[in-house]
């Protein structure tokens, strides 16, 4: 027999079925052991690489256009300026829906494409439709500031993280203490930006007497062009001197109190009158626009927002780490910190859960499969799940895929699913062996025979997952991932069944029944547990987690060693020689009664008649619907919302009164507990403290909208105010549900005439808005807020269960002063309309 013919026989050529790429990875055991090492090393990198965040980057094609005005009147805001602007962009092809919202001083324009519009052409299209409604002669030409226009991302709207700041400090100090972590922390490549809430701006306040003003004929416009013409520093070309040329800059801002009040408003008959002579200035706090209270105490927040596409936990920890650096040096020690709506303590614990699930898969499969096929041939088998997990993060991260919530949620669903094709392989290549083929053969013909069904099967369940590709809006956007990923994990596992578990089967696979060498058992299992524990203490001693673990990991397969001699061993003998036929017998007898006779059509129309039992029972008693599973909120928001135009000091009274009731309500057993608590100087005493919630932060103004709702709210809103409560971890809140106090604050949290309160928890996914929206539409707006009105009093006095608060997205409630002129009076007295306003 010649060479090739040896070669022929070895590798299976001319036998039955065969799979080239398999052929291929049988021939070339020593290249696919390379690159299954490969994939590990790199598998492990492209994990570490991946950025990691709470939720998917939702890239949607919708445009914000958010106008300031210079007027009160929400008819004038909606005449002026949206009407024209919405006339514009209305024109735009691939608009979707445009939603407006007119408040005073300020115009807000959503514009939502539809999804085969790109984001960056959607805003060109925008910004062209806003320059051309500018344009136009009856467009204002007094705006305070050019339209901003944007492009909205979800991912950089909500606070990853609030750093609170309280103490025995005031405002301006804890402010400064602020802007000192603010720049730190916006250093960082993982952050966009740090806004400060709590702190009411200062600015100089120039009062004016009235009475000596008129005393002296000046009015207002004087003093105001007065300190417009005076305070700036301007450009004044170049002078040319000994042939150099030179900048001449006018310098004339104001440097200190006294420029202003010696500013000389009027100069007659060689007589100044200064503004100190008519107005006393000062420097003082602004109108506060925002109020931030911890445990009723003042606080000065800091929300941080992360850069789209980066790493959260990197950016937690840096973060963390810049608080840790600052305490004790640049930031006094007694200034209090707390971190509260940190999104990364999920993403960790999702991503140790991942891990332990895949530790626990491979446990699990080797473990069963230890009884079929023995454990060295199971571990070929649970070989597929880390394999395919390395192969995903690889592919997942060449992409630029973040791992979120809904990648970890469809690799921890994809486990289940990785074994099936390999269990297939290797159970037939150990078939053919058994009856005494050469192992090359043996693989060869093994994987030719199922090559074709496991390739259906996985191809088939891939298709499952298809649509959801197809799944349109911003919903399509944020589930997309799910079928994206477990198609990805599932080709992976079928690479692994191909190409991975034949080479290692054909090179280590043994269908002999080895006896086991229990002294060789011993002494290597003792060995790898003094080893490991030496580690471990190692590491306890260096408090290094990654080396306690490793030495832990150690231990624990060196137990695994003895309990397969112990178990895994005898366990397989009962179950191959003993279980398995007495099953087999008994499959065996059922099929051959199920096959006799009449009892086929039996069988048969009794599949129906259950099938037909379900149809009913799913008719008769239907399963809940939800979109998303009801969570146990993280934390849970009180949310207050005046009539428009409150005084944001009216509303933060009512935020104090509804403070005081959400206090009274969470401080009561079993959510409070006695602790005994050390001072400095060395005495302790007993407190009172609420073990379940780790902060109750209250916020009056800016930032205080509702973010699930997925709207962008540019003005200021003083009528807001939010009340938020931080719960501890799941493990630490000792069996008692979340849910049951939300719950119990929407029982007995008691409202405040005229004002609408919201008690939610946490949104789990995208920006969706309320569960039910019903749109009213029609010509007039006056007709329409009627029988908003009237279809609300309807729904409310039906009651329906579920529904917590009925409330109408237009509010025309802020109270105007009318001023009607007399225009006949005013010509008289030679007075203009423009005069008088």
């Amino acid at each position: 027999m010649d060479h090739k013919s040896i070669e022929n026989d070895a590798y299976g050529k001319g036998q039955g079925k065969q799979f080239a790429i398999t052929s291929w990875a049988v021939k070339n055991r020593t290249t696919v052991i390379v690159i299954t090492a490969l994939i590990f090393v790199y598998g492990i990198y492209s994990y570490m690489a991946m950025p990691k965040e709470s939720f998917p980057e939702v890239v949607t094609p919708e445009i914000y256009v958010a106008t300031a005005y210079n007027s009160s009147s929400v008819v004038d805001i909606e005449k002026l300026i949206t009407k024209p602007l919405e006339k514009e962009i209305n024109t735009i092809s691939g608009v979707d829906e445009i939603n407006s919202t007119s408040v005073p001083n300020f115009s807000t324009i959503q514009v939502k494409f539809d999804y085969d519009v790109s984001p960056t052409e959607a805003l060109r299209k925008v910004k062209d439709a806003v320059d051309k409604a500018q344009g136009d002669d009856d467009f204002p030409k007094d705006l305070p500031a050019e339209p901003n226009i944007f492009e909205m991302n979800f991912s950089e709207m909500i606070p990853v993280m609030n750093i609170n700041l309280s103490g025995d400090h005031s405002i301006d100090q804890l402010h400064h203490y602020g802007k000192i972590l603010e720049d730190r922390i916006e250093s960082l490549p993982q952050i966009n930006k740090v806004d400060i809430r709590g702190v009411p701006e200062k600015e100089v306040q120039v009062t004016v007497d009235v009475h000596k003003l008129e005393s002296l004929e000046l009015n207002f416009g004087d003093v105001a062009q007065a300190l417009q013409m005076e305070n700036l520093t301007m450009s004044g070309g170049e002078v040319l001197t000994d042939g150099t040329r030179r900048a001449v800059r006018v310098i004339g801002e104001f440097a200190d109190m006294d420029m202003i009040r010696d500013l000389v408003i009027k100069n007659e008959n060689q007589k100044e009158v200064r503004l100190r002579d008519v107005a006393t200035v000062e420097f003082d706090y602004k109108e506060a626009d925002s109020y931030a209270r911890e445990y009723g105490k003042p606080v000065v927040m800091l929300d941080v927002i992360k850069r789209a596409g980066e790493n959260l936990i990197i950016a937690s920890d840096s973060i963390n780490a810049i608080v840790d650096r600052a305490k004790g040096t640049v930031l006094p020690p007694d200034l209090t910190i707390t971190v509260t709506n940190d999104q990364s303590g999920q993403t960790r614990v999702q991503v140790e859960e991942l891990f332990n699930h895949i530790i626990f898969g491979v446990i699990l499969v080797v473990g069963t499969l230890l009884f079929f096929l023995g454990l060295r041939n199971a571990l070929f088998v649970g070989l597929a799940i880390p394999m395919s997990m390395f192969i995903s993060f690889i592919l997942l991260n060449a992409f630029g895929v973040t791992l979120n919530i809904m990648v970890l949620f469809s690799l921890i669903l994809a486990l289940g699913r990785l074994v099936d094709d390999g269990i297939v392989i290797v159970e037939n290549i150990y078939r053919h062996m058994s009856n005494g083929e050469p192992a090359m053969s043996a693989t060869r013909k093994a994987v030719g025979e199922v090559t074709m069904p496991i390739v259906a099967a996985t191809t088939a369940t891939v298709m499952v997952f298809m649509p959801l590709l197809f799944w349109p809006g911003m919903m399509g956007q944020f589930m997309k991932w799910m079928p994206i990923t477990f198609m990805v994990a599932l080709s992976s596992s079928l690479f692994v069944a191909l190409v991975v578990n034949p080479a290692l089967s054909t090179q280590f696979m043994k269908v002999e029944r080895e006896k086991p060498n229990a002294p060789k058992v011993y002494r290597l299992a003792g060995i790898m547990a003094v080893i490991g524990t030496l580690i471990a203490v190692l590491g306890h001693a260096a408090h290094s987690g990654f080396i306690t673990g490793l030495g832990s990991v150690t231990v624990f397969f060196a137990f695994l060693g003895l309990l397969n001699l112990w178990v895994g061993v005898p366990g397989t003998r009962w179950f191959q020689d003993v279980f398995l036929p007495r099953l087999e017998a008994r499959y065996e007898r059922f099929l051959r009664y199920a096959l006799a006779k009449r009892h086929p059509r039996s069988f048969f129309i009794g599949s129906f008649a259950v099938l037909g039992l379900i149809g009913v029972l799913m008719w008769a008693v239907p399963p809940k619907v939800e979109f998303f599973p009801v969570n146990e909120p993280r934390y849970v928001n009180v949310f207050i919302e005046a009539p428009i135009g409150t005084d944001i000091e009216k509303t933060d009274k009512v935020t104090r009164i509804m403070e005081a009731q959400v206090n009274k309500i969470i401080n009561q057993p079993p959510y409070i507990e006695t602790k005994q608590v050390r001072l400095p100087d060395g005495s302790t005493r007993i407190d009172t403290v609420n073990w379940f919630i780790n902060s109750v932060i209250a916020q009056v103004g800016n930032g205080t909208s509702d973010p699930g709702t997925g709207e962008v709210n540019m003005s200021n809103t003083p009528h807001k105010g939010r009340i938020q409560m931080s719960f501890v971890d799941f493990a630490l809140r000792r069996g008692h549900g979340t849910t049951e106090l939300m719950l119990k604050l929407q029982k007995e949290l008691k409202g405040y005439p005229g004002v609408i309160i919201t008690v939610d928890k946490d949104a789990a996914g995208p920006p969706t808005g309320k569960p039910i929206n019903i749109e009213i539409s029609g010509e007039e707006i006056e007709p329409l807020l009627v029988e908003a009105e009237r279809l609300k009093t309807f729904m409310e006095s039906k009651n329906v269960p579920g529904v917590e608060a009925l409330r109408i997205d237009i509010d025309r409630a802020k109270p105007e002063m009318p001023i009607i002129i007399d225009r006949a009076k005013a010509r008289r007295l030679n007075v203009s309309t423009y005069a008088i306003g």
